[in-house]
């Protein structure tokens, strides 16, 4: 997955980063905190700050320690939460951190790593357009629909009715 970009449910006034399939044409948004999508943003759009953000502290400290991130994984949803890892190799050995998607998203940005979802995951709870959409200014309006008529509480559900 990539991130897409990220926007704000109009409702709540909540940051959404929003995640799409490389292929395809399957998003899958997570709401998150206010401090990690200026953390995602900014890196995205290279900006730097005077000090070290936490984010930023966490990719120095894996640096200097050579440890690698290698994945980062949207591993679940379970009562409107998503859950993550943060996959690291330390010495040839894999290491899973338990992490909450925002700060594996924004740790994924500073280090490259790549980012995917469960299958079950994307399959509960991303939205699929119905045709190719080229334009991200397009996505982000059909977006932008769709927030404004959803809350998190839609995706509990599992697409069971």
């Amino acid at each position: 997955m990539v991130i897409y970009g990220v926007s704000f449910d109009m409702v709540g006034k909540q940051p959404i980063v929003l995640l799409k399939t490389r292929d395809g044409n399957k998003f899958l948004p997570i709401w998150i905190g206010h401090p990690e999508a200026a953390a995602i943003l900014m890196k995205l759009q290279g900006a730097n700050t005077p000090r070290p953000m936490t984010h930023d502290l966490m990719d120095e400290m894996l640096t200097e320690l050579d440890i690698a991130c290698t994945r980062v994984s949207v591993t679940e949803l379970k009562e409107n939460t998503f859950y993550a890892s943060i996959s690291l190799r330390l010495n040839g050995k894999e290491v899973e951190i338990d992490s909450r998607p925002s700060d594996a998203l924004a740790l994924a940005v500073r280090t490259k790593a790549p980012i995917f979802a469960a299958e079950d995951v994307i399959a509960e709870s991303a939205i699929e357009f119905e045709h190719e959409v080229e334009d991200q200014d397009e996505v982000v309006e059909k977006f932008k629909d769709f927030l404004d008529n959803v809350s998190p509480e839609d995706f509990a559900s599992g697409g069971e009715s």
